[in-house]
């Protein structure tokens, strides 16, 4: 999808709090894997929340019950909103798998969220899967917010989920404030958020395994408009818009951000850089700050010994044993000293956003 339309329907969402956008099974577990890899134990043991979710149909309750006994877990919870608190509340049909249920209510269908959990299984086949889920509704809408949500959050190990763009930061402290290990999906500028980078500064918090076109693109309800060349329906007719703009954002460890990243010298990158404004322009200066402007992750010079100002697609391939980062352009909250998170400029021209980094001693 074309960043601007990307960027219009990322922002509408917020605007108008229209957010029902569900992640793609495929992303989900070539998201999980990278976590698997680093460690199989990953998950055995632990109790998973998944709130602000679909339990009916959503795919992160779908990978997460179809892999209960292989990834060892203890206990799978999903959560969803009440129907009337979504967009969607006026062509709102509950599924056949609800209404044919005993316990299906006219009432609490729209007005209550509801609750899946899987422990064991259900009949005598020995196995534990998707068809094993238990329902019934929740007492309140499935705010995350509520006193209910919380309790839930509260015994939960590990919580995953796409939360609403438009709540966002809302969702992360409330993540935060229990002190939860978590894996979830935002937008890129959420990196240099004010109350998001300096808990990544201080390695609290991390990118997941992939960022921009990681996420291959999410499905929407029928009232989106599909923009963008790379927006489609699927072979199961599912409506999908894709987006170069967001990120996976995790406490959880992967191999992935202890790579260290390949770099070249100074010298080098000024005569065999890719980058024709390197080779032209070389390493400017900040007018208002003691660093210098690079304007590309893979020409960071490996021999320069003092603050860079990098894009904010750097933090990808950022390894903690590799760099330090130090500050941010972007925010007044960013940075003790008050050194760091006013806007940078060169020759009087503002930059684009940046991140300030160096290199640790022994590894460049």
């Amino acid at each position: 999808m074309a960043r601007n339309a990307t960027n219009t329907l990322l922002q509408n969402a917020k605007k108008l709090k229209n957010d029902e956008f569900y992640t793609q099974y495929v992303d989900i577990e070539r998201e999980i894997n990278g976590y698997l890899d680093y460690n199989p134990d990953v998950f055995r043991g632990k109790t998973i929340l998944l709130p602000c979710d679909d339990p009916e149909w959503s795919n992160f309750t779908k990978y997460f019950a179809q892999n209960f006994v292989r990834f060892g877990l203890k206990k799978l919870i999903s959560t969803s909103y009440a129907a009337n608190s979504k967009e969607y509340m006026e062509s709102y049909q509950p599924s056949l798998f609800e209404m044919e249920d005993p316990q299906f209510d006219e009432i609490k269908t729209k007005q209550n969220g509801k609750i899946f959990t899987l422990t064991h299984s259900k009949n005598t086949d020995g196995k534990i899967d998707i068809n094993d889920l238990e329902w019934n509704y929740l007492d309140g809408d499935g705010d995350f917010k509520s006193q209910e949500i919380k309790e839930l959050r509260d015994e939960a190990d590990i919580i995953i989920t796409n939360p609403p763009f438009s709540l966002f930061r809302e969702f992360l402290a409330w993540i935060v404030e229990a002190q939860k290990q978590f894996l979830i999906i935002g937008n890129i500028n959420s990196i240099i958020y004010v109350d998001v980078f300096p808990l990544i500064k201080e390695n609290k918090i991390w990118l997941g395994n992939g960022m921009g076109r990681w996420i291959s693109g999410f499905i929407v309800p029928e009232n989106y408009e599909l923009h963008g060349t790379e927006a489609r329906i699927d072979e199961f007719g599912n409506r999908i818009v894709a987006t170069n703009s967001c990120l996976w954002l995790t406490n959880i460890d992967h191999g992935r951000r202890h790579q260290v990243l390949p770099l070249m010298t100074m010298e080098d990158n000024l005569k065999y850089s890719k980058h024709k404004d390197i080779k032209a322009n070389g390493y400017q200066k900040y007018d208002n700050y003691d660093a210098i402007d690079v304007p590309h992750t893979d020409a960071i010079p490996s021999d320069y010994e003092g603050v860079m100002g990098v894009p904010i697609s750097f933090l990808d391939k950022y390894s903690p044993e590799q760099f330090e980062l130090v500050g941010s352009n972007r925010g007044v909250a960013q940075d003790t000293n008050g050194i760091y998170g006013r806007g940078s400029y060169i020759n009087g021209k503002e930059t684009y956003k940046r991140i300030f980094i160096k290199h640790k001693r022994g590894i460049k």
